[in-house]
């Protein structure tokens, strides 16, 4: 069955992937998260974390856009 976009907006992932997709180390998520400049992660289970995939699409493109109008 296909994907939908809804579908990709409710993708938890964990950790080690948003580390492969932002370039992040584990303390930089921790820490942009903590000062409010990344998504927040959700408690998907006890003692397991994860983040919202669409949000992490969208915090990359935000960095995009604010990266490449500063050059």
């Amino acid at each position: 069955m296909p994907t939908t976009n809804t579908d990709q907006e409710l993708r938890f992932i964990r950790g080690p992937k948003v580390q492969e997709m932002t370039g992040l180390s584990r303390s930089s998520v921790y820490r942009l998260e903590e000062s409010g400049d990344f998504p927040k992660r959700r408690q998907i289970s006890e003692g397991v974390v994860a983040w919202v995939q669409s949000e992490i699409f969208e915090w990359m493109r935000s960095r995009e856009r604010r990266f490449v109008k500063a050059e």
